[in-house]
């Protein structure tokens, strides 16, 4: 109890309250500490494996599932959505290679809210073969369909990276640009805003084939672990980009572009792989928000 004495006279009042805002202070005081020192091990570790030009890599927390162990515990606060946004090298242009096929998933589903696409049995088929298989035929079509013009008109009107889609030229993007997707992508909005499509393309994503790079870091990092992703490859070029899902409940963005270092088919994805487990580690980690000195 707090006294205050007014003209003689003693009043009394409960500094229950006035206990709870120094409480509650004190603790976003540490929370925001917390997060500054994640960020600057994380921009730290990103910077140290962009540094050579070969590689680029976005990464931005979307919170925690509700419902899920984590959406209140003591962590909510520390973990909210875009608290912990870190990119290196991500808004360099890179080759696409298969990573484009988000883009005409987006654009289809953009269409077919507009009315102009459907799920017919070879649209399906064709749809789930581009994603869980990387098969090119599909994807090829539309484009042949739509035109590249139409096509990365609409990555324009997305605020995504406007020239994915260039006549006589191999697709290109950043991955900032394929953060932006897949931050639509996990909430429902904008060309995924129809909630059966959105589960349909995740459900197909966290079935493909090739799980050698995020996925495979990830769990490596903590078992149990799930990642939607799709990837792409092509010459020395070995992209990943994926919403991945800790067993608490909290997930997060993760796109990471490779070339170089003499690589081959799928001999950059262990890179990636250590990447992600290594960001993973250190946002989630038994050690996150201690300050790291080896990156």
């Amino acid at each position: 109890m707090i006294c205050i004495v007014v003209a003689g006279l003693s009043y009394y009042f409960n500094n229950s309250y006035a206990s709870s805002g120094n409480d509650n202070e004190k603790t976003n005081q540490v929370i925001k500490k917390k997060q500054k020192i994640i960020k600057t091990n994380l921009t730290n570790y990103l910077n140290s494996v962009t540094k050579d030009g070969t590689a680029s890599v976005s990464f931005y927390n979307l919170g925690a599932v509700e419902g899920s162990s984590s959406a209140d515990d003591k962590e909510a606060k520390l973990y909210q959505k875009g608290s912990l946004e870190v990119e290196s090298n991500a808004k360099a242009v890179n080759i696409s290679a298969s990573t484009y096929k988000l883009y005409i998933a987006a654009f289809l589903m953009n269409q077919k809210l507009q009315g102009a696409f459907s799920w017919t049995d070879e649209n399906e088929d064709g749809f789930e073969r581009m994603i869980v298989n990387s098969d090119n035929d599909f994807s090829e079509q539309q484009i042949v369909n739509y035109g590249a013009s139409a096509l990365s008109n609409f990555t324009q009107s997305q605020g995504w990276y406007p020239n994915v889609f260039q006549d006589g030229q191999a697709t290109q993007t950043t991955s900032y640009s394929l953060q932006l997707l897949l931050e639509d992508l996990a909430s429902g909005s904008g060309a995924f805003q129809n909630k059966s499509d959105q589960k349909k393309i995740l459900k197909w994503m966290g079935e493909q084939n090739y799980r050698t790079g995020i996925p495979t870091g990830a769990a490596a990092a903590d078992a149990g672990t799930t990642v939607q992703d799709k990837v792409g490859f092509l010459d020395d070029v070995n992209n990943d980009a994926g919403i991945v899902t800790l067993p608490n409940g909290q997930r997060y963005i993760l796109v990471i572009m490779t070339h170089g270092h003499n690589q081959s088919d799928f001999s950059g994805f262990p890179r990636i792989a250590k990447i992600a487990k290594n960001v993973q580690e250190i946002v989630y980690g038994a050690d996150a928000g201690k300050q790291l000195n080896n990156y």
